[in-house]
């Protein structure tokens, strides 16, 4: 099977950097994890009338993390919503300057969120979960590092100096 090299006009196509391939291969876990712990529960439940209950908490904790990893994934490509009516009809300094307040707004609110989950942390290290017993802070840890996450993507689209749905356009591949 011969290969044509890409034409001029298309994009080169880059690789996923490996965190992000790491991070989508946790989110298909969890989510896997998630669904047969779930199903094995139904099924224990209309045929055998029992259930299995760590599977709850599993399956709980596992969606925390999903959705903050998931949320980290969608903030460096850029795939989260936005309202941009105004900015999209801006050019030059004004839509660079809403860019860097959208910016700064985010980045303050991200704080709050890092200082709020640290300090959900360090409580949840004194409290268990009722079934497996595990520190209530690894769930709480799923917040501290989605702010983190968030805070670095943000320094990487000020780098930029624009969100990545704009940046390119460059296709990825798996």
């Amino acid at each position: 099977m011969s290969h044509s090299p890409p034409s001029p006009s298309t994009p080169p196509v880059r690789r996923k950097p490996a965190l992000q391939r790491l991070a989508e291969l946790f989110m298909v876990v969890a989510l896997a994890g998630m669904v047969v712990a779930v199903f094995v529960n139904v099924v224990l439940r209309y045929v055998f009338a029992t259930s299995i209950v760590s599977y709850e908490e599993i399956s709980r904790l596992l969606f925390v993390w999903l959705v903050a990893v998931g949320t980290i994934v969608a903030a460096f490509e850029g795939k989260h919503l936005g309202f941009d009516m105004l900015t999209s009809r801006l050019k030059g300094g004004p839509r660079k300057g809403l860019f860097w307040l959208s910016q700064l707004l985010v980045a303050g609110c991200m704080v709050l969120l890092l200082k709020g989950a640290w300090a959900q942390v360090v409580a949840g290290m004194e409290s268990f979960s009722t079934v497996l017993g595990y520190p209530l802070a690894l769930g709480a840890a799923a917040t501290l590092v989605l702010a983190v996450g968030l805070l670095v993507a943000l320094v990487f689209d000020l780098v930029r100096g624009e969100p990545p749905a704009s940046a390119g356009g460059a296709g990825d591949i798996e």
